[in-house]
C-alpha cells in the first residue's frame, strides 16, 4: 500500500465539474493498493495517517510538530490513486502491473476510507475510478509517500 500524504490548509476533488469532496484543513491522501494488500496494511496504514505529528503546536512559540490531524481535529481527503504503483522503469508507458485489480482495489479502498472514520473525523472522498480533478492548497508544502508492503 503506497499513500501520499499532504498537510493542507484545504483540499477538493471534483467529477464532472461537480465537488464530490471538500476539507479544509487537514490531510489530503492519495491512495494506492497493491494485489499483496491485505486488512494488515489497512490497519497500519490508517493509524500512521491518523497519528503522524504533521502540525505544528501553536500554543508554543516553537514550529516543531507536535500535533497529528486527530489532535488538531483536522479533516481528511481520501483519493484513490491507482497511478502510484505505475512502474515507469522499463520502455515509456508506466506497467500497473503491481496495482490491485479495479474489484479488489475498491473494497480494500473503502475498508481503508472506513477506518479512518472511526477516528471520528470528517473523512471525505472522490470517485473511486472516475477522471478526478484534486485541488490541494499544500500547507508548507509538508508531503511524504507512506508505504506498506505486504508480508508474504
Amino acid at each position: 500500500m503506497r499513500v501520499v500524504v499532504q498537510r493542507v490548509k484545504s483540499s477538493q476533488v471534483e467529477v464532472n465539474g461537480q465537488i464530490v469532496g471538500k476539507i479544509g484543513q487537514g490531510l489530503n491522501l492519495l491512495i494506492g493498493i497493491a494485489a499483496t494488500d491485505t486488512e494488515v496494511e489497512l490497519d497500519w496504514m490508517a493509524r500512521k495517517c491518523l497519528q503522524l505529528r504533521l502540525f505544528p503546536d501553536n500554543s508554543k512559540s516553537s514550529d516543531r510538530w507536535d500535533k497529528s490531524v486527530q489532535d488538531i481535529g483536522g479533516e481528511v481527503l481520501a483519493v484513490s490513486q491507482f497511478t502510484l504503483y505505475g512502474d515507469c522503469r522499463k520502455g515509456r508507458r508506466p506497467s500497473f502491473d503491481t496495482a490491485a485489480p479495479p474489484e479488489r482495489a475498491q473494497k480494500l479502498y473503502e475498508e481503508f476510507v472506513a477506518k479512518l472514520r472511526q477516528s471520528g473525523l470528517r473523512v471525505e472522498t472522490g470517485c473511486f475510478g472516475a477522471m478526478m480533478q484534486v485541488s490541494i492548497d499544500n500547507d508548507g508544502p509538508v508531503t511524504l509517500l507512506l508505504e506498506r508492503e505486504a508480508s508474504l
